[in-house]
This record gives C-alpha cells, sequence and structure tokens, in this order.
C-alpha cells in the first residue's frame, strides 16, 4: 500500500498520546494532507446513531420486525446482505425504531470492522444491532461512500486501534478518519465517483431483483409450495438405506422428499446432472506435490491464470473477487458454459462461466460441471436451479458434516434439474446471462456484475489518484 507511512523513529509524546501503547502497528499513518481533507465526524449533517442489542431470545422464525446484524454489512457489496443470516425475524415487542431512510450510510464497528453500505429505501420495520452506526451524510454523501468503502479507509482505521481488537472497543474512532478531497480537478473527480458509485447502487439492486425473479419464476412452475400440500410422506425402507448407502436423518426426511417428489413429478420431468450432458469432475489440485510451485497476486499479472476459489462465489452466482496464479504447467481451465459448483464450506453456491479466454481455474474444492456443447443458455438455467435448490435447503440434506458440509461426487446424482419449457428455461437463463442484451433494462446479472466490477475498478483508479494528489503535497 503505497500511501502508508511508516515512521523510523517516535517520540515519547507519541507514545503518551497513544496511551502508552507500544504496538507499532499505532504509529503507522496514511499519507494524507489536512488542508484537502476533513475528518468523517465533520462531514455528517446530524449525530451518529449506534444501534441496540435484542439478545438470541428475541429471534424467531418469522416477524413483521427484523435485526440488523454486522455480517449483512459485506465488502463485496454496498446495499444490505439479506441472504446470510444477517437480517434476523425479531419479537415485535423487542423492536426499536431507529428510523433508517434510504440513503442512510450504516458503518460496522464491531466484527468486520469499518465495513459499510448505504440503504436503497426506507427500512422502517429493521433496527440495527449495537455493532452498527447511522450516519447521514447530505453533500458529496456518494464520494464520502465511496471513500469508506475503499481500503484506504479501513487501513487509517486499522492503524487507531491495537491488532486484534475490534471498533466496539474504540468505540467511535472511524469518526476521526479522514476524508481526501481532490485538490486539483476537484469537479471532475468527484463527479466521475459519484457517478460510478451510484450506478453501482443501481447495478446491485438491479442484479438482486433478478435473483428473486428467478425464484419466482421457478417456484410459480413447481408450483411451490402449494402443490406440496399434496404430498404424502412414508418412512424410508431398509432398501433406501441400502441403495443410497446413507443413514442421516434429513436425507430421508420430510422436507427433502417433499422437494424431490415435486421436482420428479414435474410435467416433463427431470434428470440427473449426468441426464443432462454433463460431466463432473473435481477442480484443479493446487498443492505443490501436485502442480509444483505457484506465485499467488491478489492483482492481475499478466499471464497469470485467474484463479475462482468456491469461498469467495456469491449467493447471486457471481464471483465476489478472483486471485491470480503464476505457474508454468498446462493447467485445468474452465470452458465456456462450464459451471463451477462450491462442494465444500458453503455448499450450492455456483457460477457459469461465459469467457473461455480467461483462463480461469479453480481448486480441489470445487467442482467442475463441464458442458461439452458449451450451450450457455442450458447450462445458465441449470446453474440458476442448482441456485434455487440451495435457497430452498434441497443441497442441506443432501450434504454431511458440520461448517457448511460438504457435497461428495457419488451423491451428485441424487440432484434432480426439471425439463421445464423452452418458454421458461430462458427466460430463467436470461436473467441470468443474456449476451445479446444491449439496454441495461435487458441485461443479466452476469453482465451487471461484469459492470459493477469495472465500475468500482474506475473508483478505485480515481481514488488512488485522489490520494496521490495528498502524496505531492506533502513532497
Amino acid at each position: 500500500m503505497d500511501y502508508v507511512a511508516t515512521p523510523r523513529s517516535i517520540r515519547l509524546n507519541d507514545v503518551l498520546k497513544k496511551n502508552v501503547s507500544l504496538s507499532p502497528n499505532n504509529y503507522s499513518r496514511v499519507v494524507v494532507s489536512e488542508n484537502s481533507s476533513k475528518a468523517l465526524r465533520s462531514l455528517l449533517s446530524s449525530p451518529p446513531l449506534n444501534g441496540e442489542e435484542v439478545g438470541s431470545a428475541a429471534y424467531i422464525p418469522s416477524s413483521n420486525k427484523y435485526f440488523i446484524r454486522t455480517k449483512a454489512l459485506q465488502s463485496s457489496s454496498l446495499l444490505l446482505n439479506q441472504t446470510n443470516d444477517g437480517i434476523i425475524p425479531i419479537l415485535p415487542s423487542s423492536f426499536k425504531l431507529h428510523d433508517l431512510k434510504e440513503g442512510d450510510i450504516i458503518i460496522s464497528k464491531d466484527s468486520n470492522i469499518g465495513e459499510v453500505i448505504i440503504l436503497d429505501k426506507d427500512y422502517p420495520s429493521h433496527m440495527l444491532s449495537n455493532g452498527l452506526y447511522r450516519l447521514r451524510i447530505k453533500e458529496d454523501k456518494l464520494y464520502i461512500l465511496a471513500l469508506i468503502k475503499h481500503p484506504f479507509f479501513k487501513t487509517q482505521l486499522g492503524f487507531m486501534i491495537s491488532k486484534g481488537a475490534t471498533i466496539k472497543h474504540a468505540k467511535t474512532l472511524f469518526l476521526d478518519c479522514l476524508i481526501p478531497f481532490p485538490s486539483s480537478d476537484r469537479e471532475r473527480i468527484m463527479s466521475a465517483v459519484e457517478d460510478n458509485t451510484k450506478k453501482i447502487i443501481q447495478y446491485e439492486a438491479k442484479l438482486r431483483e433478478l435473483e428473486l425473479e428467478i425464484e419466482r419464476t421457478l417456484d410459480a412452475e413447481l408450483q411451490f409450495p402449494d402443490k406440496l400440500r399434496s404430498f404424502n410422506y412414508s418412512y424410508p425402507r431398509i432398501g433406501n438405506l441400502h441403495q443410497l448407502n446413507r443413514i442421516d436423518a434429513g436425507f430421508y426426511g420430510k422436507d427433502f422428499m417433499a422437494m424431490q417428489w415435486l421436482i420428479e413429478g414435474h410435467d416433463n420431468g427431470a434428470g440427473s446432472l449426468k441426464d443432462w450432458g454433463y460431466s463432473i469432475t473435481r477442480g484443479q489440485n493446487l498443492q505443490i506435490s501436485a502442480i509444483g510451485k505457484s506465485i499467488y497476486s491478489n492483482d492481475f499479472k499478466e499471464g497469470f491464470y485467474k484463479l475462482a476459489r468456491p469461498v469467495n462465489l456469491s449467493d447471486f452466482g457471481t464471483v465476489e473477487k478472483y486471485e491470480y496464479l503464476g505457474n508454468s504447467n498446462n493447467l485445468s481451465v474452465i470452458s465456456e458454459g462450464d459451471i463451477v459448483f462450491s462442494a465444500e464450506g458453503s455448499v450450492g453456491k455456483c457460477v457459469m462461466f461465459t469467457d473461455p479466454g480467461e483462463r480461469v481455474i479453480t481448486n480441489i474444492h470445487g467442482i467442475v460441471l463441464n458442458k461439452e456443447d458449451h450451450n450457455t443458455l442450458e447450462s445458465g438455467y441449470v446453474c440458476s436451479f442448482l441456485r434455487y435448490l440451495r435457497k430452498r435447503g434441497v443441497l442441506d440434506f443432501i450434504s454431511v458434516g458440520g461448517q457448511g458440509g460438504s457435497l461428495a461426487m457419488q451423491y451428485f446424482g441424487v440432484i434432480k434439474i426439471p425439463y421445464l419449457n423452452e418458454k421458461t428455461v430462458e427466460k430463467v437463463s436470461k436473467s441470468y446471462y443474456n449476451p445479446e442484451a444491449a439496454p441495461f433494462e435487458e441485461w443479466g446479472i452476469v453482465q451487471l456484475d461484469t459492470k459493477i466490477k469495472q465500475l468500482n475498478q474506475d473508483n478505485s483508479r480515481l481514488i488512488s489518484e485522489v490520494i496521490s494528489q495528498h502524496k505531492t503535497a506533502q513532497g
């Protein structure tokens, strides 16, 4: 990080100002000119609002009141993440009104310290946990949001607290972090950052709506949950246990069997992944014993492989971040139309890849579903249905073990994909990937994600330009 300055020596007064801290981390600093920057607290239009705890006893399966936890703020998004238990239904009697409005900025002081998002709509039925603060900013809001989201802000914040601590222990130190503004070409840079950030928010909201649209389409096609009322459950027979070689209860439970009955009983039937024409293989083994020594990088390097780890797959069929791997061997790359499926940890997260020229690889924790005819229309549908199975809990029943579980290759035959009519398959697939779309309104999830990544890169470049101006000013 070229915006970090580490002192060669420190004075006794510096130690006293840091509460007699002897941690070297507390004496590094970011390069920023105070003449062209402002503390975050000075940019707020009203005092920050801290959330409150309700306790796990208030958590219930469904409610009209909700509790936002710190895990709802993710580094890969500018919006609330509502898919990973970050938002919990709670007892209405435990609810506290926090007046959450569209445009409010929410920042974490605990757990994922310094993480930030913006609310894209009013949330009158939601409250914040004690680990979150609501910030209101009137002027240059999207520029400031982009700066807080940048690693520059978190690095600055990290120097204010001891290693291993959380902002909860440091109270509101994040308000003392400086937000640098351009010292030259101010209008161009700030307008560009704000325009990019506005589009990122718009595209993220559209991406999430498309994922919900896919879910609604598949629900309607399968008649979920209405048709389940006709399902008659019966206990498994000894032959079922011998056939599948599984004795875990979930595999023979009513919920799992009902979903299997619903899918397999579709008017046109359903088939396994092999029936659909996919070969099923493990991802590339990246151990030294298999491919020799490799060089890893978080940044793009010419000639490196683009590594998509299953742990970095999102709930929306996208890759949150890539790594880059340099290796002299011919590694097993992903082809057009291939699906990478997370078989360990977050079982069922999956992505279809569309650009065979990128030399994308995954690791051994991923399963590659290879479609020999490279039919991206069909693969887009299959990938979307696999995500649907994950949402409906089907893959949780098939997987085994704790901490997200694992799904062994021998059980992939249990997964069934219904043969829907061509019109529905195309609708689902193009909501996910629509290569022929021109206007924004027709983009699929894959196109939106690609554009979001480009806009984030543009913002990163512009913010680096601002930081460079500050370094020049300081000599």
